[in-house]
């Protein structure tokens, strides 16, 4: 497994496009590794390790890219389109690709970590009363969102932390050490088909302790929830005391 992480140029008019539709972004990650992977394309394989991305905007002109692979990826590609390719050619890659296996092993039961998450939080919801045809809806209130996550977090092997009793406001959720932000309405054009993609993200970033190391290893290289083809399900971790 690796992760690697990719600095996007929002000056240059590629990366622009690249991040307007998780569509494009999805098909430059995937064009990176030079076999097809099936397990991204397979329902049969679910249960394998797959390519996971994020794009992480921290601020107007920093955008990153992150991908958890099974294999090494070669971005080279995306340098050329919306990366540094003068920078590139004086021997700097442009991306950093870490051995994420070792990192993997070293969780253990009860450790404390940060995390980010980036996700696609639904439910079901019937489509008329009393009929049982149900329809994948969005939930779009920090409330809900906030418990669509809670709900995975045990077989997804971690528990989200929770604040002190004087640290905590009145409204609801503000128990945990958890921040939902960045809310996107993402509305596209699905490669090959008529059809359009509508989908609701959300990032997380909070605190959590570790419950069942095996468990988070999977959710680490096989994502969280829904939408993973369109950046959605890559939980990282950082160590605890980093803020």
């Amino acid at each position: 497994m690796y992760l690697t992480r990719f600095r996007v140029n929002t000056a240059r008019t590629d990366a622009r496009r690249l991040l307007s539709t998780p569509q494009a972004m999805h098909a430059a990650v995937l064009a990176s590794f030079p076999l097809a992977l099936p397990t991204n394309t397979s329902p049969g394989d679910s249960q394998a390790p797959r390519v996971l991305w994020r794009m992480d905007r921290n601020a107007t002109a920093e955008a990153l890219l992150y991908v958890v692979s099974p294999d090494r990826p070669d971005l080279t590609h995306l340098v050329e389109q919306a990366g540094w390719p003068a920078a590139a050619a004086t021997g700097t890659p442009g991306w950093h690709t870490y051995a994420y296996a070792p990192f993997l092993e070293q969780l253990d039961k009860g450790t404390t970590w940060n995390f980010r998450l980036t996700a696609n939080p639904v439910h079901y919801a019937r489509t008329r009363d009393g009929q049982p045809t149900t329809k994948r809806t969005a939930h779009l209130t920090a409330p809900h969102q906030l418990q669509w996550l809670l709900t995975r977090q045990d077989t997804a092997g971690f528990r989200i932390l929770t604040k002190a009793e004087d640290q905590r406001h009145t409204q609801h959720g503000d128990e945990h050490q958890l921040v939902i932000r960045d809310q996107r309405a993402l509305d596209f054009r699905k490669h090959g088909t008529p059809g359009r993609v509508t989908l609701t993200t959300v990032t997380f970033d909070g605190r959590l302790e570790v419950t069942d190391p095996d468990a988070l290893r999977r959710t680490l290289t096989r994502g969280l929830g829904k939408a993973k083809a369109y950046g959605c399900g890559l939980m990282t971790l950082a160590p605890a005391s980093r803020q």
